[in-house]
């Protein structure tokens, strides 16, 4: 303690004066009673006076003292939450871990079911895939070769399913009212594969239908009274021909090998080894599929203990009925795919874990309140000066500047709460401003990724052709399509098309219509016709002040022709090969695509189609208004003269360099001004060869520039 402040407050306070006084007093008293020998009556009435100050003075600097200890010690809000810690946190703490300890452990029990179900579902899916391609192959065969089928099918699958086996079965149920006739004959059994864990089944039974089948089955030991174990479980299909009436069922077993619980273990981190039958099929006592008695075996127990039992739904070969495995799983942590869902049944272990789970989370309650009455009085002043500063942040982000915090305690709360009055001016709006900017800046920049990827990626070969596109949006998403889709060896579809207005319902739209595009494209050859049936279906779908323009071509490679249709779009520019080439604008009539007027009869009615011849060195130049309106400051528009020129005088150049020409055009006329309207063009160039033969997209060698994007 400071000497100087000791002076001071012995002498410059009352309480001080009355302990030097009292003090002084009682020596005096003390001096004078040694010297005569005893005390006179008012020095005692003295004495006891000085001694009641001294003892006021005495219990101020007492209660001084203790505040002062007081603040010294719990002024750190930290010291105060160390000791609030040790009856709210420690034991509450512990409970905890042991809670989501047995949590965990839950967890991962259903978990495993769930992996090990759904991927023994997964290999039964290839299983049936399989099955029907194999049923198919020997239909379209007319029943010949099956067997030379059969095993070639079973040679092929054998290294990624060791131990597959396939057998054609005889099939005699009509599958429709037209199988209903005179059916063929039966085919003949045809067996390939080792049929190691079961005897080849002889026929389909009646509870699968014609649609086929594909589950799990587990073959067991052989003996009607062994039917609570089982051998392991194999993934078995069934595929019959696309017949009214088939003759024949192709069935594909794949066993749990080895190989194939590796595979399990590799894709869901569980490890596989053997196999108990819990709930055995109501229908059924008998084994649920018997392997030849020659082969009959116990499964070798596994090395190690597994770690938890994962539950297996099962099916029953004769009766369809089914059942629950309960497989002999060890855990690998690490190698979990992170999801949950709950196992396929509920168990004695899972319920007993409940259970448990329950009672320690009783405990936990019972502990945590007990905790917060101990605690309560150590962390009151904390808990009132953050409620404090909770209601003032409150006030404060509604706007409430003037609102005040009560200094209630010299601490670092109370500390706390001045600098908190002291502000002048809230950041809240400022910082949910720019987290909500931020947000659809993100959103904004995933859904031009999204679109930038809808549009061809990569490069296309076709020899004869040289073709490169461009698309740039004027906002971070755009109602501009374009595409390639390759229709045969020789032919070529291309294009082009424009949603009204911009923004993220224009790229919409403009998704929705390459989906539609591309299975229309599978189905029409000709322009006319798949432009006619595009119209009739977004029209249903596209909102009443929407509309697309679009310009699609076929060109075949063999024949040196394009055929081509134009729903409302902007014209089509030719350059015939050669110098001095003139530009042609291709018009065909059209109307724009989406409008509801009458069923879609004047759009057919003015839908026109038409065909021309292509040579080497031709220039195919399909747009979008994006580009002939491109308006500068003066408002000035680009326009199609200007474009056709540029066409003219740059035709010779390769397609790729001829692009960028026309975009460095368009971007010294326009100069400063904002792009309005989104920007799409493709250029089809004609190259000379001696003999086109096919179209693909990928490889390493480029004929053309990979489409820019914006």
């Amino acid at each position: 303690m400071n000497p100087s402040g000791v002076q001071h407050a012995l002498f410059g306070t009352l309480p001080g004066r009355a302990i030097v006084i009292g003090v002084a007093i009682r020596l005096g008293v003390y001096a004078v009673g040694a010297a005569l020998g005893n005390v006179p009556a008012f020095l005692s009435v003295v004495d006891t006076v000085a001694s009641v100050g001294l003892a006021i003075g005495a219990a101020y600097f007492a209660y001084k003292l203790i505040l002062l200890g007081k603040r010294r010690l719990l002024w750190r809000v930290r010291r105060k939450l160390i000791l609030s810690y040790v009856f709210v946190g420690f034991i509450p703490a512990a409970l905890i871990v042991s809670f989501f300890l047995l949590s965990g452990f839950l967890l991962f029990y259903n978990f495993s079911s769930y992996l090990v179900q759904s991927r023994l579902n997964a290999i039964a899916d290839q299983t049936r895939f399989l099955a029907q391609s194999t049923a198919l192959e020997i239909q379209r065969g007319g029943g010949r070769d099956a067997a030379a089928i059969i095993t070639r099918r079973q040679d092929n699958a054998q290294a990624e399913f060791p131990g597959l086996s396939i057998t054609m079965v005889p099939f005699d149920r009509p599958c429709s009212e037209a199988g209903r006739q005179p059916a063929p004959p039966p085919a003949t059994a045809i067996v390939a594969g080792p049929w190691a864990h079961v005897a080849p089944p002889t026929s389909v039974p009646a509870w699968i239908k014609c649609d086929g089948f594909a589950d799990v089955l587990a073959y067991a030991p052989g003996s009607p009274a062994t039917t609570d174990r089982a051998d392991g479980i194999v993934i078995r299909a069934v595929a019959l021909p696309d017949v009214p009436h088939p003759s024949f069922a192709v069935i594909y077993d794949v066993p749990a090998t080895a190989v194939v619980k590796e595979r399990l273990r590799r894709e869901t981190g569980v490890e596989v080894s053997t196999f108990a039958i819990l709930r055995r099929v109501k229908t059924s006592a008998r084994p649920i599929a018997s392997r030849p008695e020659a082969e009959s075996t116990q499964s070798p127990q596994p090395e190690h203990a597994s770690m938890l039992p994962s539950l297996v739904v099962f099916r029953d070969w004769n009766s369809g009925e089914t059942g629950v495995l309960s497989a002999s799983t060890s855990l690998r942590i690490g190698e979990l795919y992170q999801r949950i869902s709950s196992g396929p049944g509920r168990q004695e272990l899972s319920q007993g874990l409940l259970l448990v789970l329950f009672i320690i989370g009783a405990l936990f309650i019972i502990i945590e309140a007990m905790a917060l009455f101990a605690g309560l009085a150590l962390a009151k002043s904390i808990t009132g000066s953050v409620h404090a500063l909770f209601v003032g942040t409150e006030r404060v982000r509604h706007g409430d500047f003037t609102h005040k915090i009560a200094v209630k305690a010299q601490d670092q709360l109370g500390e706390l709460a001045q600098s908190f009055n002291s502000m002048t001016a809230s950041i809240e709006d400022l910082l949910r401003e720019q987290a909500e900017k931020k947000r659809l800046e993100e959103e904004l920049r995933i859904a031009r990724e999204i679109q930038m990827s809808l549009l061809p990626q990569g490069p296309l070969v076709m020899p004869g052709l040289s073709i490169t596109a461009v698309c740039v949006p004027a906002r971070e998403v755009g109602g501009d399509y374009y595409d390639f889709l390759p229709l045969d060896e020789h032919r070529l579809g291309l294009l082009i098309a424009d949603v009204s207005g911009k923004g993220t319902s224009a790229a919409l739209y403009m998704a929705e219509l390459k989906g539609l595009v591309l299975s229309l494209s599978r189905i029409h050859t000709s322009p006319r016709e798949l432009m006619m049936a595009a119209n009739r279906i977004i029209a249903n779908n596209l909102d009443a002040r929407s509309f697309i323009t679009m310009t699609y071509a076929v060109v075949d490679v063999r024949d040196l022709t394009m055929t081509y249709a134009r729903a409302g779009h902007t014209p089509l520019m030719y350059v015939p090969g050669g110098n001095g080439g003139r530009t042609q604008v291709l018009v065909p009539d059209g109307l724009v695509l989406g409008l509801k007027l009458d069923g879609g009869e004047l759009f057919d009615r003015l839908l026109e189609e038409q065909t021309i011849s292509l040579a080497a060195g031709d220039l195919c130049v399909f747009f979008t208004d994006g580009i002939s309106e491109a308006m500068n400051a003066a408002d000035d528009c680009f326009g199609e003269a200007r474009l056709g020129r540029i066409l003219e005088d740059h035709a010779s150049l390769p397609s790729d360099e001829l692009r960028e020409r026309v975009l460095r055009e368009v971007a010294a006329f326009v100069g400063d001004a904002p792009q309005h309207d989104d920007m799409t063009m493709i250029l089809l160039k004609v190259e000379a060869v001696d003999a086109p033969e096919s179209l693909h997209h990928g490889g390493t060698e480029e004929r053309r520039p990979m489409p820019v994007h914006g």
